[in-house]
């Protein structure tokens, strides 16, 4: 089969690192106290400037300069690597299908890179700037879809024959669909994979 996953709080405990930097951000670059949002549906991965308040020109000024460092620092979700590369030696096909977009200081491709090679995270493809996940998971044939957007998760389950399963959050626990099924670690995925 062929497999398309999501990195950041899919593979990554990404929400776990990014609010603390937001929360220094707010207080400390932007001056004021940081009062975090949790009372609404957060439909896509920048939950973080919607929770936090920030205008574009804001939310822009953070990412240059904490999202290189909020990369290489999150830590990998127990399990997801030795999962993986199970289904991968198996004969699945990895494709890691992320949202993650190159900066104009930093390339974030290679950072991932790194980051995967470090976790020991085997794959098939990396692809990297996916605003239109739908797409890529018609032209490669993707069976099977793991993400943690409700967005993404929802437009695929709709619009393509992947079963779909969506990765528990702090920010989308609140949001359902009947053909998608909440999964909440990697060995859970592997047995539905599998059985």
């Amino acid at each position: 089969m062929n497999i398309g996953i999501d990195i950041d709080d899919t593979i990554s405990e990404t929400f776990e690192i990014l609010l603390p930097y937001a929360q220094k951000y707010t207080i400390e670059d932007l001056k004021r106290k940081s009062e975090i949002n949790m009372n609404q549906d957060f439909l896509n991965h920048f939950y973080i400037v919607y929770m936090n308040g920030w205008n574009e020109k804001e939310a822009l000024a953070f990412w240059s300069k904490y999202y290189a460092e909020i990369l290489k620092k999150a830590n990998i979700k127990i399990f997801a690597s030795d999962v993986i590369n199970k289904l991968k030696k198996e004969g699945h096909k990895i494709y890691l299908i992320t949202a993650r977009w190159d900066m104009p200081n930093d390339n974030i491709q290679e950072i991932t890179k790194k980051w995967l090679s470090n976790n020991k995270i085997e794959y098939d493809e990396l692809i990297i700037n996916a605003t239109d996940k739908l797409k890529l998971v018609k032209e490669k044939n993707i069976d099977i879809f793991i993400d943690d957007s409700f967005n993404n998760c929802k437009n695929i389950v709709e619009n393509s024959n992947a079963r779909v399963y969506i990765m528990n959050s702090k920010v989308n626990q609140n949001l359902n669909h009947k053909n998608i099924q909440r999964v909440y670690s990697w060995p859970e995925i592997y047995s539905l994979i599998n059985y």
